[in-house]
């Protein structure tokens, strides 16, 4: 995707450890108009794979998830990291391991949103160990519902959640694939 290349090569901060800061248009700062992009990409992509849910996790996910719900007209689900006092235990949840923060988090949605079914499309900011994904695929199918697809916004494709994902027969959608961010450079792999 073109405008999401850009956006990453013109506003995107390589940062020691493999990271790639995108805070001015992705995970802290939103822009819409890319943000309906890439919603719009998804919903094209995923059109035909009999969804009914769109599920992410809190909170940079958020943002495409909700893009792409409104172009699919679907509702969006989202995995907390922390509960409310209003939330009882009935709950679905997976622990998740954050590369970046360094932690480990509990996510969990709620028994209500999901059931057997559902088809559901996982959208994401990131893939890169994949931890947030397998633990959003973990909720689906503590549910009873299925994984229809996965919507990554940018994939490092140099550390392995994609690969163990394709490998493990999931339809996964990578908007931007990473293959090095040395040099405080980044290297787009298409």
């Amino acid at each position: 995707m073109d405008a999401l290349k850009h956006a990453i090569e013109t506003n995107g901060t390589v940062l020691p450890g493999n990271i790639l800061k995108v805070n001015s248009f992705l995970n802290h700062q939103i822009d819409p108009q890319l943000m309906q992009q890439i919603g719009q990409a998804f919903a094209d992509y995923f059109q035909k794979a009999g969804i009914t849910k769109i599920l992410t996790v809190e909170a940079s996910g958020i943002a495409p998830a909700v893009l792409t719900g409104l172009a699919m007209h679907l509702p969006v689900v989202f995995a907390r990291k922390s509960k409310s006092l209003v939330v009882k235990d009935d709950v679905y949840s997976a622990e998740v391991y954050s590369y970046t923060k360094n932690t480990n988090n509990h996510i969990y949605v709620e028994k209500p949103f999901l059931d057997n079914t559902d088809r559901v499309l996982i959208i994401d900011d990131f893939l890169a160990n994949g931890e947030a994904t397998k633990g959003l695929i973990k909720i689906t199918e503590g549910a009873g519902a299925s994984v229809g697809g996965i919507g990554i916004v940018i994939e490092k494709t140099f550390q392995p959640g994609g690969t163990y994902l394709r490998d493990h027969g999931y339809d996964v959608l990578s908007l931007a694939q990473i293959a090095s961010l040395d040099n405080q450079q980044v290297t787009f792999a298409n």
